[in-house]
């Protein structure tokens, strides 16, 4: 192989000289930057506090126990069918 056919090879193509790269206008050279909305901060913040609130109503657990081992705890057979009846129509929308 002849180094000389290749040196003219290069030249044809100017693959021996790298220009330099122009930035497309409005395009800054610095760091990335993310900016998150109010709107996404309240949310994380809300989302944040119910991911720390229990599950539980220990109030209400413990009222119920109560009224329950005092025997005093009587559920109405009707409120109990209606509302039983009320949520699966809420299901079946």
């Amino acid at each position: 192989m002849r180094i000389e056919a290749y040196n003219q090879i290069a030249s044809i193509y100017k693959t021996s000289k790298t220009g330099k790269v122009q930035q497309p206008y409005g395009v800054s050279t610095g760091r990335d930057e993310v900016q998150i909305s109010q709107l996404g901060r309240d949310y994380q913040i809300a989302k944040q506090a119910v991911a720390e609130a229990s599950d539980i109503r220990e109030d209400k657990v413990a009222e119920l126990k109560t009224s329950v081992q005092s025997g005093k705890y009587d559920v109405d057979s009707g409120d109990f069918a209606s509302m039983l009846l009320a949520k699966y129509n809420e299901m079946k929308k």
